[in-house]
This record gives C-alpha cells, sequence and structure tokens, in this order.
C-alpha cells in the first residue's frame, strides 16, 4: 500500500476516521446504556465496554490536548499555568475528602486516599500540558 501524499486525501482520511470513531463510540454508549437500564450501575460498570470506552476517552483527551497547545497563544507563561493547575487542584481534592471524611461510613483514611487519588488525576493532565507548552517554547 502506497502511503497517500496528496493533502487533500490526507484530511479526507483523517475525516472518514473520525466519522468511524464516533460511530464506533455511540455504538458503545448504546450498549452500555442498555446495560445501564437493564443491569444497573454495576452491572454497566462491569461489562468490558466500560474499560474500552474510559481508555479512549481518555486517550482521546490527552492527543487533543498537544493540538489545544499548539493553538492557544505562545505568549503565555507554562510555569503560571502550572502553579496554578497545582493550587485549583490541591484546593478541590482537599475539600473533597474533607467531605468524604465527613460522611457516615468513612473515615479520615478514605477522605485522604479519595483526595490523593484526585489530586493526581489532576495533577497528570497539568504536568502534560505544562510539558507540551515548555517543549513548545
Amino acid at each position: 500500500m502506497k502511503k497517500i501524499k496528496d493533502e487533500r486525501l490526507v484530511l479526507k482520511n483523517l475525516q472518514n476516521l473520525r466519522i468511524a470513531y464516533v460511530v464506533q463510540t455511540l455504538g458503545i454508549l448504546g450498549i452500555l446504556g442498555y446495560d445501564l437500564v437493564t443491569k444497573g450501575m454495576d452491572g454497566m460498570m462491569q461489562n468490558p465496554l466500560w474499560f474500552v470506552f474510559i481508555a479512549t476517552t481518555v486517550i482521546s483527551s490527552f492527543l487533543s490536548m498537544s493540538i489545544s497547545v499548539d493553538h492557544e497563544p505562545s505568549g503565555k507563561s507554562p510555569k503560571k499555568g502550572l502553579v496554578i493547575s497545582f493550587v485549583v487542584t490541591a484546593l478541590i481534592s482537599i475539600v473533597v475528602g474533607f467531605l468524604v471524611s465527613m460522611t457516615d461510613g468513612f473515615g479520615l483514611v478514605n477522605g485522604i486516599m479519595i483526595g490523593g487519588i484526585l489530586f493526581l488525576c489532576f495533577l497528570a493532565p497539568a504536568l502534560y500540558i505544562y510539558f507540551l507548552r515548555t517543549k513548545r517554547q
């Protein structure tokens, strides 16, 4: 198979892939929606398609971050954005951890664990965007 060199054909191929991705995602959401109605939330989350849906959504989000960083103006300071993200992430994690620890049936350890996990989950994309911004400069 020859490599496509015509930019119009490359763009058309990318549009076809996007359409296929949208159709596939809608199919997965339909199956998961059916499982949600028939088996409930636990039954839906036990379906292997749930993992596929979450993984493709996360990968798609990370891939689109590089495009959005290339599109933004170059005057932004990457370090300032990282500090702001770090502070906001820490505040959200502390509040959620505190609220979880105050909930009946959960203790301080649960609040710290959930707050820490939430902090790491928010911090990973912030560090990735910082890396992309510094690489671009």
